[in-house]
């Protein structure tokens, strides 16, 4: 279930014809509560209650609650993206929303935000790293003023790392084989040597991706390879800080 509220929608036709304007103000926008919702309802209050409270209970339950209903708007987002032909639609995480919150309640008092009871989630980086390994105020600098060069495999890489996380294993293992190929033509050193063993494995992979999700073993080959060229990509941002 999806509500927009705060500031209206801008309408979709503008005029014809720029319009002048003497400041350039900070324009409202509009804040999008996405729901996710279970589609077999509880049974009772109690096992309502019983459910939240396990969440609860059991140490990173509710984050990996928040995981799995962000996996479940991208999977609606990405049909968006096919049905509207937009490359632009862009997917979501827990990490960077406003607020997330896993409770229960009743029909459309969710969708308006209302729980009978609910959880609020800490807001949290993006990612744990340490300052050291990334450093991306600092990098961003560098790449910025033309001090480093941003590699093509780095993009890659990420891309490959983003289709993993979402469960999507034919587009991993697609993206991994691209990736991989840019990672052994920037890089150099040793790291070639370590991430040409992956070549066979992930190309396998990536033909078998044609005809639908590789086998276990071939994904696993495929996550392996992603966590090398990371590993080797962070080395290279080391040595660089």
């Amino acid at each position: 279930m999806v509500r927009t509220q705060g500031a209206p929608q801008r309408g979709v036709f503008r005029g014809r014809f720029p319009r002048k304007r003497e400041t350039g103000e900070v324009e409202a926008v509009p804040t999008t509560r996405v729901t996710v919702v279970r589609p077999v309802p509880f049974t009772s209050s109690d096992e309502a209650d019983a459910w939240l409270a396990s969440l609860r209970g059991e140490n990173g339950a509710l984050e990996r609650e928040a995981a799995e209903a962000a996996a479940a708007v991208n999977r609606f987002l990405r049909a968006h993206r096919a049905a509207a032909a937009d490359p632009w639609a862009r997917e979501v995480s827990a990490e960077h929303a406003l607020v997330v919150r896993v409770g229960y309640g009743v029909g459309d008092e969710v969708a308006e935000g209302r729980y009978r009871a609910a959880y609020e989630l800490p807001r949290r980086p993006a990612t744990q790293r340490r300052r050291e390994d990334l450093a991306p105020a600092e990098r961003l600098a560098a790449i910025v003023g033309g001090r480093e060069q941003q590699l093509a495999c780095e993009e890659l890489v990420l891309r490959a790392r983003a289709d993993l996380d979402a469960g999507r294993p034919r587009e991993a293992a697609l993206q991994a084989r691209i990736a991989l190929e840019a990672v052994l033509a920037e890089l150099a050193g040793e790291e070639l040597h370590t991430l040409g063993a992956h070549r066979a494995p992930v190309a396998e992979a990536a033909n078998s991706a044609l005809g639908g999700d590789p086998a276990s073993e071939l994904q696993a080959a495929v996550a392996q390879a992603v966590e090398e060229m990371e590993r080797a990509l962070r080395r290279r941002r080391l040595r660089q800080v």
